[in-house]
């Protein structure tokens, strides 16, 4: 690893020119108002590692918030600003850049989220969850590209070690230990001994995080390019029953996450994607419990519950040769994402393809006819309406009719039947 200790020349070849150009216009703005400016976390240490990373957060040794007001008004950006944190977000074209004021923090109890105080780059970079994410860039014209490691970031870099900054770090955010799986699994690190034995330690600390807080850590994992071997990580740390008692991060999993990622090619899987595989193999109860404990939203609860529900269908369709209006009806209410987790999930081939059928032709089919056309022919509205309907349906499903005139033909021969 290049031990430069500007990393200038870095910048400008591995980020976009336009952010580069907007860190010296901030930089230039801090300077005119005897402030420092830095670009910190983990850029830096993908910068020190040639990995590209677009998130910039920024860190203002004075008042972020009026930077970033300034910064605005010349980009042109959407602005906002969480007071309580002393924070700001700018958001332009595609970008989007984080300013904070430099700050230390406190903890009144484990889980809960910090007190901010005003502070220095030092106690700044202290308060973050590993070595090689406390570091930092300087930003201001006479420093510029200038890079503060007090903690021996770079050295961990180099080792491939995650370390935490203090005994503690743990027990005031547990969310780290997620974060150091996700870091361990993407960089192909290891927990330094150290590390790796108070995170084992302050495991139940997992229990003092919200729910909301817990879900946007699965979350984060479940985007990350191999999400699975985050998960096979914390089932051997004993971390994953925090989440759900009933996960298991075992080599089903990495085969049906694998094969997410080659049906939702060139596009990731989506978040709800893997989260229906990894609960696949819940009992509804244990389903029920996962969406209580993780408090999921509405869509993300009803993709778990009815891909559990068709899982206990799937037998129906379990038959190499089905007339397709059974494939139809079984699947028919089902959302395409639950659909999706059991075509993934099922070893079955004649379920594979009968699923495939319904996905790339049947759920399209619809009766030319509707109940205008119904009416004109006479039929009144009303149950035997909605039978005709469904017997149409089923009918262009099955191939007995192709097109409307045959529709109309089958149905004048019906209404001949029943008038007899």
């Amino acid at each position: 690893m290049s031990q430069l200790t500007n990393l200038a020349g870095e910048m400008e070849r591995h980020l976009p020119a336009e952010l580069v150009e907007f860190m010296q216009q901030a930089g230039l703005i801090a300077s005119g108002q005897g402030e420092s400016l830095y670009l910190v976390g983990g850029v830096v240490r993908d910068l020190l590692l040639k990995r590209a990373n677009l998130d910039l957060d920024l860190v203002v040794r004075g008042n972020a918030i009026e930077l970033a007001q300034k910064l605005a008004g010349i980009t042109g950006a959407k602005l906002t600003i969480h007071p309580r944190f002393r924070t700001a977000t700018l958001v332009w074209d595609k970008w989007k850049v984080d300013l904070a004021t430099c700050r230390s923090e406190h903890y009144d109890r484990p889980g809960a989220l910090p007190t901010v105080h005003p502070g220095d780059i030092d106690l700044d970079l202290y308060r973050r969850d590993f070595t090689i994410n406390a570091m930092a860039i300087e930003l201001i014209p006479s420093r510029w590209g200038e890079v503060i490691d007090l903690y021996g970031g770079r050295e961990d870099l180099e080792a491939y070690l995650l370390r935490i900054l203090h005994e503690d770090s743990f027990i005031d955010d547990s969310t780290r230990i997620w974060r150091g799986l996700r870091y361990e699994q993407r960089l192909d690190f290891k927990l330094e001994p150290k590390t790796l034995r108070l995170l084992k330690r302050d495991i139940p600390m997992l229990e003092t995080i919200s729910k909301d807080r817990i879900r946007h850590e699965l979350e984060i994992i479940l985007k990350e390019e191999l999400p699975e071997k985050v998960i096979r990580r914390a089932d051997k740390l004993n971390i994953l029953p925090e989440l759900c008692p009933a996960f298991k991060g075992d080599a089903w999993l990495a085969r049906k996450f694998k094969k997410a990622r080659q049906a939702s090619a060139p596009n990731p899987p989506p978040v709800e994607l893997y989260l229906a595989l990894l609960a696949y193999r819940l009992t509804e109860d244990e389903t029920e419990k996962l969406i209580s404990r993780l408090r999921l939203g509405k869509s993300e609860a009803r993709t778990l519950r009815e891909s559990s529900s068709l899982k206990a269908e799937l037998g129906a369709l379990d038959e190499p040769v089905l007339q397709p209006s059974c494939i139809y009806t079984v699947l028919i209410d089902f959302s395409p994402l639950s659909i999706r987790a059991n075509y993934i999930a099922t070893d079955s081939p004649a379920v594979k393809k009968n699923i495939s059928f319904f996905l790339s032709k049947l759920r399209n089919i619809k009766p030319a006819l509707t109940g205008t056309g119904l009416q004109e022919m006479g039929v009144t509205p009303g149950p035997k309406m909605k039978e005709i309907l469904h017997l149409l349906l089923e009918a262009r499903l099955d191939g007995e009719v192709k097109d409307k005139k045959g529709e109309v033909g089958l149905v004048e021969r019906w209404i001949e039947g029943w008038v007899a």
